[in-house]
């Protein structure tokens, strides 16, 4: 059975779903999106995911007035409760009468809806490599924008050389994976860089903070320098689809005991208890 999606209005199978050309997200990447994961059809923090959403959508001034209730009556008939999904929501400001870099006068949002089944991320419990990379992308990386061609080429030259991540690096501190966000055991202390304009907040992110604080677990949001990762006993790379993995190896050298280590065992039991209780 074909695969249906969300298009401006309509559900329809996924062959059948089209935009223009002119449509500003295909011509300029003029959009944002948004990940929202959904646990045996019981969508995970969509309230705080509908809201970076909206944050992103003004930081590129792209008005699109739907509240939490609008969307979540979208994404309700794509919900499968027999399995868990992600849901890709990405909103462009739509076809314009020509190409032109300047904003259209007169324009509606191309609002698109798509879900995937989510799987198990295999590597999550041997972990995996990652490589440190200076960080080449623009100045608002807080924005979920659609435009990801730094993100992908720093990506890609990661897996080239059997790497499941690059962790990026400016002016000799951490910033965040090209697809994820990040943390480190540094003195027994779990950091995760400082939310600005240079890093995603991520909903994960906010879960792990949120759980170590119920759990008494010393953490602490604050500038991460390239030396103390390299010294950390532990570091994790999060997202909505990939939740928790550990990296055992940065730039060909072992990561503490080069395994996944205690803090993580321990986060990722908490994490796995909240998301199934829908917290």
């Amino acid at each position: 059975m074909e695969q249906t999606v969300y298009l401006n209005g309509d559900y329809l199978p996924l062959s059948e779903a089209k935009v223009s050309v002119l449509d500003r997200g295909f011509l300029f990447g003029d959009g944002v999106y948004e990940v929202i994961p959904a646990y045996q059809g019981r969508l995970f923090r969509m309230a705080q995911h509908i809201e970076r959403l909206n944050n992103s959508l003004g930081n590129i001034r792209l008005q699109l007035e739907y509240s939490l209730q609008q969307w979540e009556d979208i994404l309700q008939p794509l919900l499968d409760s027999s399995k868990d999904q992600y849901f890709y929501m990405q909103v462009t400001r739509g076809v314009a009468p020509k190409r032109d870099h300047a904003f259209p006068v007169e324009a509606v949002p191309t609002v698109f809806v798509m879900g995937s089944d989510l799987h198990h991320f295999a590597a999550r419990n041997e972990g995996v490599k990652a490589l440190t990379m200076d960080d080449s992308r623009w100045e608002m990386c807080h924005v979920k924008a659609t435009t990801l061609l730094a993100n992908i080429l720093l990506r890609q030259q990661a897996v080239e050389q059997g790497c499941a991540e690059a962790i990026l690096i400016k002016n000799g501190k951490v910033t965040e994976g090209a697809a994820s966000n990040l943390f480190a055991v540094v003195d027994g202390v779990l950091v995760t860089p400082v939310k600005n304009e240079e890093i995603l907040p991520g909903i994960t992110r906010e879960v792990i903070m949120e759980l170590a604080a119920a759990n008494q677990m010393p953490y602490a949001e604050r500038d991460m320098a390239l030396s103390e990762l390299q010294a950390a006993s532990e570091i994790w790379v999060t997202s909505s689809t990939r939740e928790i993995v550990p990296v055992v190896t940065l730039d060909d050298q072992p990561v503490g005991e080069g395994k996944p280590g205690p803090m993580f065992q321990k986060m990722n039991t908490l994490f796995q208890q909240c998301k199934r209780a829908g917290e």
